[in-house]
């Protein structure tokens, strides 16, 4: 399964140097939005990584697929506090291991 990576060319550098090759650059929130929705969709990708900040700003129903989808797992990262990977947690395993 692949790892992909969605967000601005400076969110997505550093992925880049890890060896991750499936980023993606959206020009507008238009592309992201259908960028994600073919994300959710492809087999082979089993980890979206976003950053906080964008992922804070999508339309709740695009919000609500992402948190929700067990393959692939969508992971918001970034300077600011994001709860979707604890809230990924709690569902899989039925504990909240923060507490």
């Amino acid at each position: 399964m692949d790892i992909a990576v969605v967000g601005s060319p400076e969110f997505t550098l550093g992925f880049q140097l890890a060896g991750i090759s499936s980023i993606y650059n959206p020009e507008d929130d238009e592309r992201l939005h259908v960028v994600l929705r073919e994300l959710l969709n492809t087999k082979g990708v089993g980890i979206v990584v976003i950053d906080s900040a964008v992922l804070s700003t999508l339309p709740e129903r695009l919000a609500e697929r992402l948190s929700e989808s067990v393959t692939p797992t969508v992971l918001g990262i970034g300077t600011e506090e994001d709860t979707t990977l604890r809230e990924t947690i709690r569902k899989a395993i039925g504990v909240d291991l923060w507490k």
